[in-house]
């Protein structure tokens, strides 16, 4: 090496001239050309090939006798970059004279650091819908959301006090909830519902060979109980239909059954068309039969008062029977069979 090596990283090789390293202001120092670099350069080239290996290889040594892609005095492995289109070699394969463990994987290039930021999840719910459909559902939601608030509305003022809204409004709210959200304050102080009220039932059928016959008394309150007993989760129908249909009939009605409000013809064909139905479910008469009148009755007895009561109640039921009420082709096709036209309607008894 001669004065201008001093402080170069320049590895020579043995046997040959150590290669003139430029002057800082990049051009040769005197006495030195560039023809000498070349000439070491092909030199060097020359005795890689003659025995010490393709550069290339991994076990061709460097000049201090290393390998390349190590460092001398047991220092870590120099890691050469992986370019694109290289066949990394897989665990248990050959390569040269040694065989590669795969313990080195964690220090390969990650190609996936090239392709960016990751994606956005794709939208859910409606956004994911197209416009039209996003348009339609949010209308939907829309008419669900303020027909609810309505309902709420209207059961709050049935329930307060009077006002001046319910003053105005009150047919519209009476229209809006009555028969099937009307609200009741029977289960609290001071009046609980202190007494077991059966509905029952029975009817004129014509049977399918044209007899006129009456059926036995059907217990709709007990069909119920059987439905509700044991079930964790009856349905609303078989819990309060029937009994709030009877009271709202009751409410309207006086002692002779008469109707006392415009509510009554509307409370009698409620209670009509619900025991109908009942009645087809259960096919009174026989398959074929068809339901020419109904009549209803309520069996209302007293719940018997606890032992340390002093309290003196009557056991003895109380019956209230209601007259005959013809069947119309519309009360039938509220739920029943489809039966032929019945003619002349029987009167009420």
């Amino acid at each position: 090496m001669d004065a201008y090596d001093k402080g170069s990283n320049a590895r020579p090789v043995p046997g040959e001239p150590a290669a003139a390293v430029p002057a800082p202001d990049g051009s040769p120092p005197e006495g030195h050309e560039t023809s000498d670099v070349r000439e070491t350069a092909t030199a060097g080239d020359h005795e890689t090939s003659e025995g010490r290996g393709t550069p290339d290889s991994p076990e061709s040594p460097d000049s201090h006798g290393a390998p390349v892609g190590q460092k001398p005095s047991g220092e870590a492995p120099v890691r050469i970059p992986q370019q694109y289109g290289d066949q990394q070699p897989y665990e248990g394969q050959q390569y040269g004279d040694q065989q590669y463990d795969g313990q080195h994987d964690d220090e390969r290039y990650d190609d996936t650091a090239l392709a960016g930021p990751p994606l956005p999840p794709p939208p859910a719910g409606i956004a994911a819908l197209s416009l039209p459909y996003q348009i339609a559902a949010a209308l939907a939601l829309a008419v669900v959301a303020v027909a609810a608030c309505v309902h709420v509305g209207m059961v709050f003022l049935h329930v307060a006090p009077s006002n001046t809204v319910t003053k105005q409004h009150g047919q519209a709210i009476d229209e809006w909830i009555y028969p099937e959200f009307e609200q009741n304050w029977k289960l609290f102080a001071p009046n609980p519902l202190q007494q077991n009220i059966a509905v029952q039932v029975r009817a004129d059928v014509r049977a399918a060979d044209g007899e006129i016959r009456t059926t036995r008394w059907y217990d709709l309150s007990a069909l119920d109980g059987v439905a509700i007993d044991g079930n964790l989760l009856p349905s609303h129908t078989q819990q309060n239909e029937l009994r709030r249909a009877w009271d709202f009939f009751v409410a309207t009605h006086d002692n002779a059954n008469r109707p006392n409000g415009l509510r009554g013809a509307l409370s009698e064909k409620y209670l009509r068309r619900i025991v109908v139905l009942r009645l087809d479910r259960e096919q009174a008469g026989g398959r074929g039969a068809v339901v020419q009148q109904v009549q209803v009755r309520s069996r209302t007895t007293n719940v018997p008062p606890p032992k340390w009561s002093q309290e003196q109640v009557s056991d003895k039921p109380i019956v209230r029977q209601l007259p005959w009420w013809p069947v119309s082709e519309a009360d039938r096709a509220a739920g029943t069979r489809p039966g032929e036209p019945t003619g002349t309607e029987a009167s009420a008894r």
